[in-house]
């Protein structure tokens, strides 16, 4: 019987020997498990995260590039007016310089007129004459006579 006793005790921690193996091999299990889902869980939030932010990317390329076209299209026009404004600009100093030139010319006839004898300050005939005849010999009074002549309908009338 001692026999037999000594094998059911034997028998008896190769039974709680297994069960603590099984119970063991079970808690690893679980572990395992547990660890995988925390991780697809992971997994998944950072692929949220990541995706989230590839979103936020493309929605700001597509503001800059709305706004960049609006920055061109702004361009464009301010460059349109500024050529307008240029093209105005220099007519207006190609008049300017006409008028210059003009009153240039009207203030020296004056100059003339008012150092020359006899036009103003003398009443006689000869003296008229004489200073007209003068005026055309003045090469600044030259430019007077290339004035292009005025054509009229009546001029020619037999």
């Amino acid at each position: 019987m001692a026999s037999s006793s000594g094998n059911s005790s034997g028998s008896t921690q190769l039974q709680n020997s297994g069960s603590e193996e099984d119970m063991q091999v079970v808690l690893v299990d679980q572990r395992k498990r547990k660890r995988m889902q925390s991780n697809r869980e992971s997994a998944r939030r950072s692929r949220m995260k990541k995706q989230k932010h590839l979103d936020d990317l493309v929605a700001q390329v597509t503001q800059l590039r709305k706004d960049n076209n609006q920055i061109l299209t702004t361009i464009k026009v301010t460059k349109q007016h500024y050529l307008n404004f240029e093209a105005e600009n220099s007519i207006l100093r190609a008049q300017m310089m006409e008028l210059n030139h003009r009153l240039d010319s009207l203030n020296e006839i004056l100059d003339y007129m008012n150092t020359s004898t006899g036009i103003f300050g003398n009443d006689h005939h000869e003296d008229f004459q004489t200073s007209a005849d003068h005026c055309f010999m003045n090469p600044l009074n030259l430019i007077y006579l290339n004035q292009p002549l005025m054509a009229s309908p009546d001029l020619f009338q037999f």
